[in-house]
């Protein structure tokens, strides 16, 4: 068996070890290995690599296995972009018949925002399609707002990091992103003018959980001699709304 195929059936072995689990409640090094056909050595294996990571807890006075709290991180961050998108949707198709732009949700994605939701507006001149694209944190509307309100050691890692430039407007001043990030939170929304590509400007704000946490961004954008920098407060104040609303879906304000 080749390297390759090796590591691919490992994975499978894993996932299978967490379907498992996720079907019995808990079960033993033995019962695993019975189940995937597998010896009692490799079952363990699997489950040091899945408990060191979280996936998986040890009781240790039974000897069994469950599921850990590293699986709610994971179905957390599902079950968010899934309704956020789902929420979002028919808000983001309102303010795109309204403004005539294109309207995208994004949501944090490790090192940068991804887009999970995406309307297009009757003046957008673009058939490009923003959905699943990850960008930049730094040079996005909907990157900024996230990075804003993100963790201060996930802001520290992004402005201690070399930011790349995209375009001649494109902020690559850790100082300058800082006094950016902080206006942001201030006023309630992000601008990004030809920062990402040239031509292209964007606003956008933050959307809420029920708990208050940031857990997305609503942006619109569209062509910069159309949306000129001089434009971008006033859709700004129409984007805050729709983000409020979309906020109040997912639970934020009682």
């Amino acid at each position: 068996m080749t390297d390759k195929s090796s590591a691919v059936q490992s994975v499978d072995r894993a996932v299978s070890v967490l379907e498992s689990l996720a079907r019995h409640g808990e079960a033993g090094v033995t019962e695993i290995a019975d189940e995937l056909g597998v010896h009692k050595s490799t079952a363990f294996r699997l489950l040091g690599v899945l408990e060191n990571r979280g996936l998986v807890t040890q009781a240790k006075d039974r000897g069994k296995y469950c599921l850990g709290a590293g699986m709610l991180r994971l179905a957390g961050a599902a079950a968010v972009r899934l309704d956020i998108s789902q929420e979002g949707t028919p808000l983001c198709r309102e303010l795109a018949d309204e403004a005539g732009e294109t309207v995208n949700i994004a949501i944090l994605d490790d090192d940068a925002a991804v887009n999970v939701a995406q309307a297009r507006g009757v003046a957008s001149v673009t058939t490009y399609n923003w959905l699943g694209r990850r960008t930049p944190l730094h040079a996005t509307s909907s990157g900024k707002i996230l990075l804003a309100h993100a963790p201060a050691t996930a802001r520290d890692q992004v402005l201690g990091g070399e930011l790349e430039r995209f375009t001649e407007r494109t902020v690559t001043s850790p100082t300058e992103l800082g006094t950016q990030l902080t206006l942001a939170a201030e006023q309630g929304y992000a601008v990004a003018v030809e920062e990402l590509e040239i031509g292209l400007n964007a606003v956008a704000a933050p959307v809420y959980a029920h708990d208050g946490a940031v857990i997305g961004a609503l942006s619109a954008s569209g062509p910069a001699y159309r949306l000129g920098e001089e434009l971008l407060p006033k859709l700004a104040k129409r984007t805050m709304a729709v983000a409020e609303e979309l906020s109040r879906r997912m639970g934020y304000g009682g």
